[in-house]
């Protein structure tokens, strides 16, 4: 019966079919055990060993939904802010769990939370969305039949039986709703990091901190115990709730890197990384008009500028496509120039051929296609191809014959004009004469 139950619930699970994540009782977890053994060499070295185990929601005494397999029972409260259910969205099949030990590194205070003892022992339950939409790690107190020695280190700890249930107190959880972040340059977006502690006025200690090439650098930190903060971008006041997010200033390329959010609560430690990834898109350009007019022979250089864009990579083509083709062809004469960097951190790039048309070429629509990281699709910019037939030396004699032809035509014309003015001229004066000479007689 438990191993057709278990099946079943893998694939409603799979499915998403379960419904919210806050109203289910139990999920598949992985549990990562840390052993570590010297080599040959003598040096120190981390073994993983993974099981299946199912953590499981309710009150203290519920029995497992699977007995034969390992169950850490999660005690919660209505209402409770520890309950990691409620902070997380999504269908259950999108969620990842993974349960570790925690180690307080020798640290021996005693956790202010209710029902705390000095030999309870730590496990975190680390609760991801596979899209990434958040990541939760939650710390569960258990209280071990058989008290630990302080002094050992999470090695030496009691072994977890093959079907041992283990109840367990959520008392601190850390999460953020923005495991990855892309901002374009200039913006100033809001890195989200929020914790719950089971106590009021924790001893508390919040730092962020920039990760870049393994160098760390800090950017805030707030001490309840001196109330004093130092840096800017977290709200001192959004803290008392729980509200850790970080305001950036306006980006620039060097914004980029890992953004550590810390959470520090005596003797427990949690945190979220967030990465912040800039992308700035290309502004994409041509140097010459949506219709190119060219006579046939005539050389142009034809250029697609791609400018400002960040990062580096950037992929630019020149396509070409007759009304009568179904697919484009890409053109395999185009050059690149070299990778121009700017002040602010930006890149161009320049992609461009030389057209030497015949008129066969005429009616080609010419695309520039460019694709970036920062682009959901491709930046595309055409112009159209024209192309006018040049005149032969038959053509150019015919029109030089012609225009003489015309030439002498315009020229007898004239001749006969004025001949012809000439003589109407004439024909006046002797006609005067006559008429003189008939009047004296």
């Amino acid at each position: 019966m438990t191993v057709l139950k278990y099946i079943l619930f893998i694939g409603l699970f799979s499915t998403g079919v379960l419904g919210s994540v806050e109203g289910i009782r139990w999920l598949p977890c992985q549990l990562v055990e840390e052993f570590f053994h010297r080599n040959s060499e003598g040096h120190l070295e981390t073994s993983f060993h993974h099981r299946d185990v199912f953590l499981q929601f309710g009150k203290t005494g519920d029995l497992p939904e699977f007995p034969e397999a390992v169950t850490f029972l999660v005690t919660v409260h209505a209402g409770s802010k520890m309950d990691m259910r409620h902070y997380a969205d999504g269908d259950p099949g999108d969620l990842r769990c993974e349960i570790r030990r925690y180690s307080t590194a020798g640290i021996q205070v005693l956790w202010k939370g209710p029902e705390a003892q000095e030999d309870d022992v730590w496990f975190t339950c680390a609760l991801q969305h596979s899209q990434g939409l958040f990541s939760i790690t939650t710390f569960l107190r258990h209280r071990p039949a058989t008290p630990p020695n302080p002094q050992d280190d999470i090695n030496k700890w009691s072994p977890i039986g093959e079907r041992e249930t283990l109840s367990t107190t959520a008392v601190m959880l850390v999460l953020t709703r923005s495991p990855a972040v892309t901002s374009a340059l200039m913006r100033d977006p809001t890195l989200h990091c929020q914790f719950a502690v089971d106590h009021k006025q924790p001893d508390l200690t919040v730092e962020w901190r920039l990760q870049k090439h393994s160098e760390r650098k800090k950017l805030y930190s707030f001490s309840s115990r001196s109330g004093t903060s130092e840096g800017r971008g977290v709200s001192v006041r959004g803290l008392s709730n729980g509200n850790a997010s970080l305001l950036l200033p306006p980006t620039t390329t060097a914004s980029e890197g890992i953004y550590i959010c810390s959470i520090y609560v005596p003797p427990l430690y949690g945190s979220q990384d967030i990465s912040l990834q800039i992308l700035e898109s290309p502004r994409v350009s041509l140097n010459v008009g949506p219709t190119l007019q060219l006579s046939e022979g005539e050389s142009q250089k034809v250029v697609c500028d791609a400018e400002g864009y960040y990062p580096l990579d950037v992929q630019m083509e020149w396509l070409r496509q007759h009304q009568s083709q179904r697919l484009p062809e890409i053109l395999k004469t185009v050059l690149f120039s070299s990778h121009r960097h700017h002040p602010g951190g930006t890149y161009s790039l320049s992609a461009f051929f030389f057209l030497q048309p015949t008129a066969r070429d005429s009616g080609y629509t010419y695309t520039c296609r460019t694709s970036h990281a920062s682009l959901r699709t491709p930046i595309r910019k055409s112009f159209t191809l024209l192309v006018t037939e040049s005149a032969s030396w038959t053509d150019i004699i015919c029109g030089v014959g012609m225009f003489a032809f015309v030439g002498i035509m315009i020229y007898i014309l004239l001749v006969m004009l004025r001949y012809l003015h000439r003589a109407k001229k004439e024909s006046k004066v002797s006609d005067t004469v006559g008429i003189i000479c008939y009047f004296k007689l």
